[in-house]
């Protein structure tokens, strides 16, 4: 087969699935991205530019739609040459969320088109409405809809989607559900195995283990989103009910989603300014390299997920592989996983009182709670176990390409 996959931010959701259809010899595998700094064995990378930035005059409302068409034309352009050189794809894999899928069943009219359907924005329902603190205001509504116009565009043209989670799928307009099959990119449950001989080294030189009391908080952005602002004001609870227990928090400074606060630098600063915290136990690690951040959660006692209903992060699957016991906010994207009591632990977003108290009833007695974290376990080897994914993934795209011919 010849497949394309397109994702500005390379591998993106594609890393397992592009390597695996890259092991064989009669696959010929391109891949157009923006990264100029990262490579599959196998897989041609082709790099593309936009020709300009959006223009900073044009309507508010229509600035990602301007971004989005530039993005899908420079794509474009790519695949215009991979047609002049007779490289016709069996089927081209994308997400759409930067709109680079825009424009690939113009050029490619006779190929199958998959995208990753991973979220849909909606102005009611989901995340820009979920805090009732910050209500939308007509502004935000409109925005937001205008804001969906390259998704919509991208799942019409496309001949199949694929969501990652049964909710994910279910925030797309309902016309096109038939559309799109559920199938998570899967986790890599052998790499990612519980270790009870685990150690992780902090910070001031302390090496915690298994037998430690650790509380673990990822995000790839400290943000509202992910619920950063109630994990921290959670934290001086923790600390004055466990005074052992030490708080490991990894993500950056940056946005991932929303935007920054109004009177700070970054959410960090602007917590750390409204909730003191005795920075000997509580360490903020910023970015991890992967294989320290699997042995954090190795010795993690209890992991805090807290997220709006957006997007299901990796990390909270990845957790619950690794054995770690995840106390998760009581919202769908999280609930569609996580059966309070059962495979983990569900918790107010907005309730600082509630993590907090749940945290501290885990490290009072961590053994009435290692069953849970088991089945926690058992539920990703179940339901999103790598080979698994892939199995169903390959046959997706094999159904698509007996299709075509």
């Amino acid at each position: 087969m010849k497949i394309v996959f397109i994702h500005q931010n390379m591998p993106g959701q594609y890393k397992h699935l592009a390597t695996k259809l890259a092991q064989s010899a009669d696959n010929q595998v391109i891949f157009i991205t923006k990264r100029k700094d990262r490579d599959i064995p196998r897989v041609k990378r082709i790099n593309y530019e936009l020709a300009r930035e959006p223009s900073k005059t044009i309507h508010q409302y229509l600035y990602r739609t301007e971004d989005a068409v530039l993005h899908g034309q420079a794509v474009a352009r790519i695949l215009l040459q991979l047609r002049r050189e007779n490289f016709i794809p069996d089927i081209i894999i994308t997400h759409p969320g930067w709109g680079e899928a825009l424009f690939a069943k113009d050029v490619f009219p006779e190929t199958p088109l998959l995208n990753h359907c991973e979220f849909y924005y909606q102005a009611r329902g989901q995340d820009i409405d979920f805090d009732p603190s910050q209500p939308p205001d007509m502004d935000a509504i409109l925005r937001t809809r205008i804001r969906s116009t390259h998704l919509l565009l991208s799942l019409e043209s496309c001949d199949r989607g694929l969501s990652p989670t049964q909710w994910q799928r279910s925030v797309h307009p309902k016309i096109y559900h038939p559309k799109i099959t559920v199938i998570h990119e899967g986790v890599d449950t052998n790499a990612l195995q519980p270790d009870p001989d685990a150690t992780f080294d902090l910070p001031d030189g302390t090496v915690v283990t298994r037998q430690d009391e650790v509380v673990t908080y990822v995000a790839r952005n400290l943000e509202p989103y992910r619920g950063f602002t109630t994990m921290v004001r959670a934290i001086p609870r923790i600390c004055e009910e466990r005074p052992n227990a030490k708080i490991l928090i990894v993500g950056g400074d940056g946005i991932s989603y929303g935007s920054g606060p109004k009177d700070a630098a970054n959410w960090r600063e602007k917590m750390l300014a409204e909730v003191p915290v005795d920075r000997s136990r509580v360490f903020f690690l910023g970015y991890l390299p992967y294989d320290r951040f699997t042995r954090m959660l190795q010795v993690s006692s209890a992991h805090v997920y807290l997220t709006y209903p957006f997007v299901l992060s990796w990390s909270m699957l990845e957790a619950m592989s690794l054995g770690a016991l995840v106390i998760g906010s009581r919202t769908k994207p999280v609930e569609e996983v996580i059966s309070h009591g059962q495979n983990g632990l569900l918790v107010d977003f907005f309730s600082p009182d509630a993590v907090a108290k749940q945290v501290v009833s885990v490290l009072e007695d961590r053994s009435a709670f290692a069953e849970i974290a088991r089945t926690g376990r058992r539920t990703v080897l179940r339901k999103y176990d790598l080979a698994h994914c892939l199995k169903q993934q390959m046959a997706l795209i094999h159904s698509m390409v007996r299709g075509r011919a």
